[in-house]
C-alpha cells in the first residue's frame, strides 16, 4: 500500500539521487546535501524542500473504488504532483561564492535533465513496496513566485530550481462492502393466447 508516508519517502528519494549525482563533485560530502529549508542550512551546500502539492486529477486516480478483497472494496489512491525548492549555499569566500553556487545548481540542472525518473534503488518504505515510477520535471515558476517564497523572511534572495516530482500515489482508508449475489429469480411472463380465427 501507499502509505501517508510517500511524501517523505519522495523527498527522501530525490536527496538521494543528488547526493550520487553531486558528490564528490561539485559538492565534497553526501550530507551537505539535505531535505530542509533553505532558510536555515546551517552547514548544508545543497538545500531540497517540498513547497507545494498538489492533487493530480488528470490521470484518472482517486476516482471510483477498486477491489481490495471478494467483498470489500477500496477508494482508488490518489495521485499527487510535489514541488521542492532547490538552493544552493556556498561556504566559499564572497569573491567565489556565486560562482559556486551556480556550479552546484549547474550539476543539479544536470542530472535532473539526464534522468527524467527516479530508480528503484532511490526509492523506499511504501514507495518501494507499491514499485511507484516517479517522474522528474523541472518546472518554470516565474520569478515573481519564487520571491513570494523567500519574501516572509529576512533573508536575502536565493538564486533556486523547482524540481516537481509526478506520480506519488496515497492510498485511501476508506472502504466499503459489497454483497455478493446470492440468488437469481428469473420468470417467464405467460402472453395471453389470442382468439383463433
Amino acid at each position: 500500500m501507499a502509505e501517508y508516508t510517500a511524501i517523505v519517502e519522495a523527498g527522501n528519494a530525490l536527496v538521494e539521487f543528488l547526493r550520487d549525482a553531486l558528490t564528490p563533485e561539485p559538492i565534497s560530502k553526501r550530507e551537505l546535501i539535505s531535505l530542509c529549508s533553505p532558510h536555515e542550512s546551517e552547514n548544508n551546500q545543497l538545500t531540497v524542500q517540498l513547497f507545494h502539492i498538489e492533487e493530480d486529477n488528470q490521470t484518472g486516480a482517486g476516482s471510483g473504488f477498486i477491489r481490495q478483497s471478494q467483498d470489500v472494496q477500496r477508494m482508488a489512491p490518489s495521485r499527487f504532483q510535489l514541488s521542492f525548492l532547490i538552493t544552493a549555499h556556498s561556504k566559499a569566500p564572497a569573491q567565489l561564492r556565486e560562482a559556486d553556487q551556480y556550479r552546484m545548481l549547474g550539476a543539479a540542472l544536470q542530472a535532473l535533465k539526464d534522468q527524467p525518473t527516479l530508480g528503484r534503488q532511490y526509492l523506499q518504505g511504501s514507495l518501494l513496496d507499491t514499485d511507484s515510477l516517479l517522474h522528474l520535471i523541472i518546472e518554470r515558476p516565474t520569478f515573481d513566485q519564487l520571491i513570494k517564497i523567500w519574501n516572509n523572511t529576512a533573508k536575502p534572495y536565493k538564486l533556486s530550481i523547482v524540481c516537481k516530482v509526478e506520480g506519488v500515489l496515497i492510498d485511501s482508508k476508506r472502504t466499503r462492502r459489497i454483497a455478493r449475489v446470492g440468488d437469481v429469480d428469473i420468470s417467464l411472463d405467460e402472453k395471453p393466447q389470442g382468439d383463433s380465427i
